[in-house]
């Protein structure tokens, strides 16, 4: 069953489906990200021959073998060798059929010959491309797919679409397991994220211990393997695992990392940060009133399931072996789960955000994130982690509570007070995002959005 991504199958449904333009698409994004679905998908539409080939780890002549294969199969023709792709682009053009050619895991081909030499090879494939052929390229190695967006690069401009493909936000994610109360909702995703592979491998009739404790904690299980294996196998080689273990449940500071890690050769540092942002797997991050501001810019892991992973995991495969995972995750896990849920709330609610603001729910947003506070009154500073800027440097504060009870006024009125302490701070509005909802009815002039807000409302808004 086909779940989520409606926006990029409309879109790439109605460039298979029009001929009134020459089509050469490229998608991109991590692997198991659900790329090659969408395309399948979207393929159902076209009305012609779909060849669908996958390029290997091999040489450029044995990958041209493959490709010519895979388009006789599809053709039900004997085995066809071409002395080119152009030669094929030609033999291709004489059919009276419309044909669709998918060429997947294009890095591979990519990386058989010096820099840019097959992409200026495909550049010609493309601008010869024949009426009767759309082109897909569609790649898992995201910094080798975005250089063919560079303006140096031969197929800058070639293409007449392109998809970036991320994983799913906490609401399609939640497609997953509708039938979960909110709570567990919020759990699933807090601690397995949004790849499609990963949830269509959790067991929704068992608890979010249980699939941790199959999934993640065995040296076997298939979520672990899938981390190990495919998450960090195209950057394991250029970063230090220790970056991304010093981030682990939080954020930090360029000079924190630098001084955890002990690394006194900034550049190499300055490099292997640079990887693993144009991998996005981690993230910088600054408060909305900072915009810019260097010495209030932090690095986060970006991927939910990989923060918890080098929260809880790395670096423990004999002690978990040792003790067996149910032992492990009484000891190590379960009494912390909660508040790492909720920091990942944080997160969610401004996805929330993020959506309602697309769909137009909230008109005068601008920004939305963190906001850093400097309190000199007070001696203080910190910082807000679900901040809404509107029109005019307005800013409504939200406090976001993974609770598994009601909320009371009693408490928004604490909260409130706390925030009026503080000194410098520019306050438009409060507003209280509650997982176990509310037990008051709102009088006040507080914005309040429950746990069911966060996919009902959403819900609403799609129909």
């Amino acid at each position: 069953m086909f779940i989520g991504r409606e926006k990029e199958l409309k879109a790439l449904s109605a460039e298979l489906s029009t001929w009134k333009k020459k089509t050469a698409v490229l998608i991109y994004g991590k692997r198991r990200v659900g790329k090659s679905t969408l395309i399948n998908e979207a393929a159902k539409v076209f009305d012609g021959i779909v060849v669908n080939h996958i390029c290997v780890a091999s040489t450029f002549e044995g990958n041209m073998e493959l490709i010519y294969k895979s388009v006789s199969e599809s053709l039900a023709l004997p085995n066809i060798r071409f002395d080119s792709l152009f030669a094929m682009m030609d033999y291709l053009k004489t059919l009276e059929k419309k044909i669709l050619l998918i060429i997947d895991e294009y890095p591979y081909l990519k990386q058989t010959k010096k820099k840019n030499e097959v992409d200026s090879y495909m550049q010609a494939v493309i601008d010869r491309l024949p009426e009767n052929v759309k082109l897909i390229l569609c790649g898992s190695y995201i910094t080798v797919m975005k250089e063919l967006l560079a303006e140096d690069n031969p197929l800058f401009g070639r293409f007449s679409m392109v998809q970036h493909i991320h994983d799913f936000d906490y609401y399609d994610a939640s497609k997953f397991y509708p039938d979960l109360s909110v709570r567990e909702k919020i759990a699933f995703y807090g601690v397995f994220g949004g790849c499609p592979y990963v949830l269509e491998n959790i067991q929704k009739d068992q608890s979010v211990r249980d699939n941790i404790v199959r999934l993640l904690l065995p040296e076997t299980g298939i979520i672990r393997s899938h981390i190990e294996n495919v998450m960090l196998k195209e950057i394991q080689k250029s970063f230090d695992a220790r970056i991304l273990e010093s981030l682990g449940n939080g954020k930090k500071k360029y000079t924190e990392i630098r001084d955890q890690l002990g690394n006194s050769e900034t550049g190499l540092l300055d490099k292997q940060l640079k990887i693993l942002l144009d991998m996005e797997t981690i993230r910088k991050t600054e408060p909305i009133n900072r915009r810019n501001d260097k010495k209030k810019q932090f690095y986060e892991i970006t991927d939910n399931l990989m923060r918890f992973y080098f929260s809880f995991i790395f670096g423990t495969a004999g002690t978990i072996t040792r003790i067996g995972e149910a032992q492990y995750y009484a000891r190590n896990i379960e009494k912390t789960l909660e508040q790492y849920i909720s920091r990942r709330f944080e997160g969610i609610t401004l996805q929330y955000f993020h959506r309602m603001a697309v769909e137009g729910k909230y008109p005068d947003v601008e920004d939305f994130g963190s906001y850093w506070y400097d309190d000199p009154v007070n001696k203080t500073n910190g910082e807000f982690d679900c901040v809404i800027k509107r029109t005019g440097a307005l800013y409504d504060f939200y406090e976001c509570k993974f609770y598994d009870r009601p909320m009371t006024l009693k408490e928004c009125e604490q909260e409130k007070r706390q925030l009026q302490e503080l000194q410098g701070i520019e306050v438009s509005g409060m507003g209280f995002v509650c997982s176990g909802g509310f037990g008051f009815e709102n009088k006040t002039n507080y914005i309040l959005v429950d746990g069911k807000d966060l996919y009902d409302r959403v819900s609403r808004r799609k129909r």
